[in-house]
């Protein structure tokens, strides 16, 4: 069949020429940048497709259809829409005025399929001594925090990390739009609200951080950290949440430390707090910071896994790396760094821990 009449055809039974791309598992992503040009992300790679909108009206009527779905609008007051499809896939879409050149609509496809240690191993995404050692800090109860781009595979490790927490604890996880799948029988899950009208109060991060806070969690699953909840979020990993995970968009372990969260806290209007104050509020909270990046070729790695060891002279965060991956060999690298604190807060829970996934040797790089 000519691609011109399927996309008739699927244009009166669903979602216009993108209905396709929804229903390949393959694909990930679905960006339509304007009606006569769209994109998509398959097995990590960005590709343009043949199939477009017939002209601007159909690709908003196909916004609008979709917004309309999940109870939201979108028009010339309210341009921007963020929405979720009944698979659970995200949706941000926008309109004129703020995208003068016509309309875009960009799909993030809910995975049904959630990674486990093993396919990260498989995928050499990260290797066992790595894998033994995240499954270690989630059981031992190390507050963690995933550090990574767009579209580097953030979400997807937060579930599989996740895994690892023990049955009997309380979890109470916070999404923008509830994503993660985890199969503990106590867990608790809340969503962010955005309101595009007047009678519907907008919940924020900030907000179901605090409510979370009144719920008696072990732990806490923020899905992205990227507001001023943050200050919330280190505060209950310091004060009995220990064990909490969390995300956010950051280009090194480094770069999380000393401007991203930094700027979240400037978010918050109630914190009040100098460089040195944050420095030594996310020492005392993260203990481990794990790098992830999408590499050139689609792929994702782990590319640092490091812990956070107090605060320098200088008032920084004092990092150093356990793992990580050097491109140029594609080799996954111990450097030789042995975090002791967090072996033996691990042990000091009951847990066994096989020391010989370090290079041991050299003690004088320990954290003693």
């Amino acid at each position: 069949m000519h691609w011109i009449e399927k996309t008739v055809i699927i244009t009166a039974l669903g979602q216009g020429p993108i209905e396709e791309y929804l229903r390949d598992p393959n694909i990930t992503e679905i960006v339509v940048q304007r009606f006569d040009n769209v994109v998509i992300e398959r097995n990590g790679k960005i590709e343009s497709v043949k199939a477009v909108f017939f002209n601007e009206e159909h690709l908003v009527n196909t916004i609008e259809r979709i917004v309309q779905s999940a109870d939201r609008q979108i028009n010339q007051s309210v341009p921007i829409a963020d929405a979720k499809l009944a698979d659970g896939s995200r949706v941000n879409a926008t309109i004129p005025p703020v995208t003068p050149d016509g309309a875009t609509l960009t799909i993030r496809k809910f995975n049904m399929n959630w990674l486990k240690g093993k396919d990260y191993i498989k995928m050499h995404a990260l290797n066992k001594e790595m894998l033994y050692f995240l499954e270690r800090c989630v059981k031992g109860k190390q507050s963690i925090f995933i550090s990574g781009g767009t579209g580097s595979g953030k979400t997807t490790l937060l579930n599989m990390l996740s895994e690892f927490i023990p049955n009997d604890e309380l979890i109470i996880t916070i999404e923008d739009v509830c994503e993660l799948q985890l199969r503990q029988k106590n867990v608790r899950r809340m969503e962010v609200r955005v309101s595009n009208n007047k009678e519907m109060m907008k919940i924020d991060q900030q907000t179901l951080v605090k409510a979370a806070l009144r719920q008696r969690p072990d732990r806490i699953i923020l899905g992205e950290s990227r507001d001023g909840s943050i200050v919330d979020l280190i505060s209950a990993m310091s004060t009995g949440h220990d064990g909490s995970l969390s995300t956010g968009h950051a280009n090194s372990p480094r770069n999380l430390c000393d401007v991203r969260i930094p700027i979240m806290y400037s978010m918050n209007k109630e914190a009040d707090f100098s460089e040195r104050s944050i420095a030594m509020q996310i020492a005392e909270a993260i203990k481990i910071i794990v790098q992830i990046s999408r590499m050139p070729d689609g792929s994702r790695k782990i590319t640092y896994i490091s812990h956070v060891d107090g605060v320098t002279a200088d008032g920084k965060v004092n990092i150093k790396d356990i793992f990580r991956y050097d491109e140029l060999s594609g080799q996954f690298i111990k450097t030789k760094y042995y975090p002791k604190k967090i072996v033996e807060s691990i042990r000091s829970k009951g847990l066994d821990f096989e020391e010989g996934i370090f290079k041991t040797k050299n003690k004088e790089e320990s954290d003693e």
